[in-house]
């Protein structure tokens, strides 16, 4: 592979990819606490920051020519990594983290199974589907958590996280949307935001997001976090609410103060279960 090298691990996002592994690791410590055995879930953590890795740079593969007008700082857009080179660095990824995730419990490896189909197909089959490429990013987003409490043979427990993160991601999947409309409608793509108007995608995305905020306390009542929980997901619900309605004037700071009340959400998850865990 030609290029810079930096510029490949550029490609793979590596914040956003960590950040996927992280979401992994509180899924399965939710689901187990302290009894969650190390390798599994360090072996579905490492295996997730690839995927999402590998994604990414696939991702940027098929949409090379849409960063040119959307992102032209992008590695590809501007020169630093051809093509070629970031197909061939996202199957590599991908093959190390198909390899990892296959030494996990049948519902684990189901689950990275979907997840891998979805990653490929996403840019290829879903992107620019009206809705369709919203609703798979929310899936892989929201089954971060789902995969880590399969990895320590306790999928149920992740369901609620899965569905809290899945709403809340397709909201911030369709105001990214709402963001590139002039990139999108240059590619002949036909996002949400295109084919139904800015102000409708935008009240898809308030339904999602609304039903989430709504559903937050379902954790704290069914006992699985303590109330600890809702001291520190009730203020990242009113971030999500305050980035929804930024959104309809700035789209690209509503969706960076979405993302910020995600990684808030998050936190309520593991600061939750400690509380439980420990108390």
């Amino acid at each position: 592979m030609s290029g810079a090298p930096w510029s490949y691990l550029e490609l793979t996002r590596p914040v956003n990819s960590v950040a996927a592994g992280v979401l992994t690791l509180i899924g399965g410590f939710v689901a187990a606490g302290l009894a969650a055995d190390s390798w599994p879930l360090g072996a579905a953590v490492l295996a997730t920051v690839l995927a999402t890795g590998a994604g990414n740079a696939i991702n940027d593969y098929f949409d090379r020519e849409i960063d040119r007008i959307n992102n032209p700082e992008r590695p590809i857009p501007r020169g630093d990594v051809p093509p070629m080179g970031a197909l061939l660095w996202s199957v590599g990824l991908f093959a190390v983290a198909i390899a990892l995730a296959v030494t996990l419990p049948p519902v684990a490896i189901l689950i990275a199974i979907l997840n891998f189909l979805g990653l490929v197909a996403y840019t290829t089959l879903f992107k620019g589907r009206p809705g369709a490429g919203n609703a798979l990013v929310a899936y892989l987003g929201g089954s971060t958590f789902l995969f880590g409490a399969a990895a320590v043979g306790r999928a149920r427990d992740g369901v609620v996280l899965f569905a809290l993160a899945a709403l809340s991601t397709f909201a911030r999947e369709v105001i990214k949307d709402i963001e590139d409309i002039a990139g999108d409608r240059a590619e002949g793509l036909n996002t949400l935001p295109i084919a139904l108007g800015a102000d409708r995608a935008l009240g898809i995305a308030a339904i999602a997001l609304v039903v989430a905020v709504l559903a937050s306390p379902v954790p704290y009542l069914t006992g699985l976090f303590g109330l600890s929980y809702l001291l520190v997901v009730v203020p990242a619900d009113l971030l999500m609410v305050a980035a929804l309605l930024r959104s309809r004037a700035h789209p690209d700071t509503g969706q960076q103060w979405l993302k910020y009340g995600m990684f808030l959400a998050a936190a309520a998850f593991i600061v939750g279960r400690v509380s439980v865990v420990f108390g």
